[in-house]
């Protein structure tokens, strides 16, 4: 058997990559309207438990209050629903 085949396969792992924790838009209905959704605010409803390198929102649900959200990382269609809504995206 040729010896590529005999020695164990090991794959290139990225130190550098970022791990945000996930957010769906869904959950952010449960704020009142024109409410400033922060990371602290995230954490003290318990939709945050474990801080990694950031809070990402991501576009699973519907919104249908405005409000103004402060995170590090928004997908493209999760701000276009917030948009829609009334609402205001700012990423930090």
């Amino acid at each position: 058997m040729p010896l590529h085949r005999r020695l164990p396969k090991r794959g290139f792992r990225n130190e550098f990559k970022k791990h945000y924790t996930i957010v769906h838009l869904r959950d952010l209905e449960r704020f009142e309207p024109n409410t400033v959704v922060d990371v602290d605010l995230l954490k003290k409803a318990g939709l945050v438990r474990q801080m990694r390198d950031g809070v990402k929102v991501l576009s699973d649900g519907e919104i249908t209050r405005p409000v103004v959200l402060k995170v590090h990382k928004v997908s493209r269609k999760a701000k276009e629903k917030i948009e829609a809504a009334g609402g205001r995206v700012e990423e930090i």
